[in-house]
């Protein structure tokens, strides 16, 4: 991995939860994640709700701050810089939220939304506010005459494609994208992942992209990453993971992606049970209580991490 833009060491994060009259349990939500993204590279997250990756988004910001371990951005730890240059990196970071409705203010013009960050920042002059809002609308696929309107006057793909152009504003390097398709229709999730393709090559972004669905992830990311129940079980190219996975959790989620073919015959792996509580993990490996191919070790031993080569690792007892 060459000169990482983002490098999140063995990092924790647990929250504490009321588990009756005077008792307080903890979640482990992020537990010992060692992450890399390159500069220019898109790392796919994926797993299902509850897993810690929305969680893993924010501490990768320092919207956050972790239990333990470390998040470096540009070799900054976010835990121990200084206000100032935290506030300096701030414009390298941005996200993009999963729901458009959520993340704009209704009462704010949209040329106020997309402008906010310069002003924030003070990146430009209030006379040069109007030009720079036109700008970056139209970078999204909006034209001018959106400015003075107001959100719910947008169709969700809309008010999603001006999430990502106030995620723009600021001219950032990194932005974390947490399942910014999730609550889109099919037809309007390929349009803005197609989007945030273009903008990626065109501006030599790096992304943190979140998303419970791996099909989701497969033409826009160089890596992916599967997450389950707060840690990273396997992670590799995007082409060898789709090709080649080697946990059966990654598996399971390949097997659920929908094929448009009705007379296509697809194995599907149906998992047992809802994924366990983080404030109750299992021994073993996590994976152990919903997996059909455990044997003897599952239970009782946490899977080392194993190299499988050119940059596949997984965490299971099969291929340690």
């Amino acid at each position: 991995m060459v000169d990482p833009i983002l490098a999140i060491e063995n990092l924790f994060k647990t929250f504490p939860v009321k588990a009756g009259p005077g008792k307080t349990v903890h979640a482990r939500a992020v537990d010992g994640v060692s992450l890399t993204v390159s500069r220019g590279e898109v790392v796919g997250l994926v797993g299902e709700s509850g897993c810690g990756k929305s969680t893993l988004g924010r501490l990768a910001l320092g919207l956050l701050p972790p239990s333990a371990g470390r998040v470096l951005f540009r070799g900054w730890d976010l835990v121990n810089v200084g206000k100032e240059e935290l506030r300096a990196l701030r414009k390298e970071m941005q996200i993009i939220f999963q729901d458009p409705f959520a993340s704009l203010n209704p009462r704010m013009r949209i040329r106020d939304i997309v402008t906010e960050p310069l002003v924030i920042h003070k990146l430009a002059g209030k006379q040069e506010l109007d030009s720079r809002g036109s700008a970056l609308l139209e970078k999204v696929g909006l034209g001018a005459d959106a400015l003075m309107r107001y959100p719910h006057e947008f169709s969700g793909g809309q008010r999603q494609r001006i999430g990502i152009a106030r995620a723009l504003a600021s001219d950032p390097s990194f932005i974390v994208a947490d399942e910014p398709v999730s609550a889109l229709d099919v037809s309007v999730q390929a349009q803005i992942i197609n989007l945030l393709s273009d903008l990626q090559q065109d501006m030599g972004l790096s992304f943190l992209f979140i998303a419970h669905d791996l099909n989701v992830v497969r033409h826009f990311s160089d890596r992916v990453a599967v997450m389950y129940l707060g840690k990273v079980v396997e992670i590799a190219p995007a082409d060898e993971i789709y090709r080649n996975p080697s946990h059966p959790y990654t598996e399971a989620l390949l097997a659920d992606i929908p094929v448009p073919d009705p007379t296509a015959r697809k194995k599907h792996i149906l998992l047992k049970g809802d994924i366990p509580s983080p404030t109750q993990i299992p021994p073993g490996c996590r994976f152990h209580t919903r997996c059909i191919r455990r044997f003897e070790p599952c239970d009782k031993l946490v899977p080392k991490t194993t190299d499988l080569g050119s940059g596949h690792f997984v965490d299971c007892h099969l291929r340690g």
